[in-house]
């Protein structure tokens, strides 16, 4: 039986991974994930593909903000009350309105990364939506709310690799367990516990796969993303877990059974 073995949400768009044992689920995605972003004084964001040091903030939401972490800083509380300020934030050239003005979240981050930069918030309801389906909001994520990626798929490129890499250097939110390799490429919808989801479009896989989600070093033979290409490229992208829209809203649970209802 195939269950769903691991969540995990990502705060701070590029941060450090945050597990969870179980999370509130709607159409916008797991509850807190990719609410915060790093971005230029323009608004356009800042990933860990250009500031690797991103993956080591860890950030930490709370009912009424955000807690910033990261090496050799001084931990600081964001308060959402900061945020007074609207203003365009732009995520792979798709223009949106966000908030920002929280200037010790500012200040702390510019001090970090060595570079002026600015904290944005989505605010309580994001005005994004994902491409193609404009019904679905969706936060600072790449292109939509979840990505899902099974035990079995990893284990078979861990195979081709020659060694073990975390689940996180492909930074999941939803890790299934017992599944054949590459299975989810099958999939059309699935029920997690009494949640539907629908299968998106496979995730194109870049440079963050290669560094470490501990350390952020780059890795010095461009694994996994060189193994990949051998074997997962399609229209010129390596591809790699699958992109997945809820088709409501609920609690997931660690442990939870997986049921694919209908295949592509």
């Amino acid at each position: 039986m195939m269950t769903l073995s691991a969540m995990y949400r990502y705060p701070l768009k590029s941060c450090r991974a945050q597990p969870l044992t179980t999370s509130l689920l709607s159409e916008r995605g797991l509850q807190f994930d990719r609410e915060w972003m790093v971005a230029t004084a323009e608004g356009k964001y800042i990933t860990g593909r250009t500031e690797p040091r991103l993956l080591l903030i860890s950030a930490e939401p709370t009912s009424d903000g955000l807690w910033l972490k990261a090496p050799n800083c001084v931990d600081l509380f964001v308060p959402l009350g900061n945020f007074t300020e609207s203003h365009i934030a732009d995520v792979w050239e798709n223009e949106f309105l966000a908030r920002r003005g929280a200037l010790a979240a500012d200040a702390w981050l510019s001090a970090y990364l060595e570079q002026q930069v600015h904290l944005m918030w989505t605010g309580p309801e994001s005005h994004r939506r994902v491409k193609h389906h404009p019904e679905i909001p969706v936060g600072f994520a790449d292109t939509y709310p979840l990505l899902l990626i099974g035990e079995g798929s990893l284990r078979e490129l861990n195979h081709r690799v020659g060694r073990e890499m975390s689940m996180l250097h492909f930074r999941p939110n939803l890790v299934i367990a017992n599944s054949e390799p590459f299975a989810e490429d099958t999939w059309q919808r699935i029920r997690i516990g009494d949640v539907e989801f629908q299968l998106g479009k496979p995730c194109e896989r870049c440079i963050m796969t290669t560094l470490d989600p501990d350390t952020a070093a780059k890795s010095p033979d461009s694994e996994p993303l060189r193994s990949l290409a051998k074997f997962r490229k399609t229209a010129g992208a390596v591809v790699f877990g699958q992109n997945i829209l809820a088709l409501g809203s609920g609690e997931l649970r660690r442990g939870m059974s997986v049921e694919v209802l209908s295949y592509v």
